[in-house]
C-alpha cells in the first residue's frame, strides 16, 4: 500500500485552483470526465484532487487547529517556502481567524519545522521541512 492522493472538498474551483497553483506552485494535470466538477494537481509522485461539493464536509472554524484533519506538503527549502508565503501576504502576526494567518513551529516536537495555513475553504494545510 502507498498513498496516491489526497482529496479536498472546495466550493469555488477557480479560486482553489488559483490558490494551490499560485501559493504552492502545483501543476494542474488531466482529470477524467467524472460527473462531478473538480481538478487534479501533481505533487511529486502524489496528487492533490479537488472536488466541488457545496454540501460536502467543511470545517466551520476559521482557526488553524493542528489537531484537526489536514494534509502536509514537504519541502527541501522550508525557510525559502516561508519567505514565499510571506511575500504572498501570509503573516505570523495575523489574528486567529484571519485567512492570511501563518502558524510556524520551527523547533516543534515532530523533529522537523512545520507551518500551517488555511486554504480558501478552511482546509488546513501543513508545510514541513525535510528532516
Amino acid at each position: 500500500m502507498m498513498l496516491h492522493h489526497v482529496s479536498i472538498v472546495v466550493t469555488d474551483l477557480g479560486r482553489s485552483v488559483a490558490f494551490y497553483r499560485d501559493v504552492f506552485g502545483l501543476e494542474q494535470i488531466a482529470r477524467p470526465a467524472f460527473s462531478s466538477v473538480g481538478a487534479w494537481f501533481a505533487c511529486g509522485a502524489l496528487q492533490v484532487h479537488m472536488i466541488v461539493n457545496p454540501d460536502g464536509t467543511f470545517r466551520r472554524n476559521a482557526t488553524i487547529d493542528t489537531t484537526d484533519g489536514h494534509f502536509a506538503f514537504r519541502t527541501d527549502d522550508f525557510e525559502g517556502c516561508i519567505r514565499g508565503l510571506i511575500a504572498k501576504g501570509f503573516r505570523e502576526d495575523a489574528p486567529e481567524g484571519d485567512p492570511w494567518r501563518l502558524r510556524l513551529r520551527r523547533d516543534g516536537p515532530a523533529g522537523f519545522p512545520q507551518a500551517y495555513l488555511l486554504d480558501p475553504d478552511r482546509n488546513i494545510v501543513e508545510i514541513n521541512g525535510a528532516s
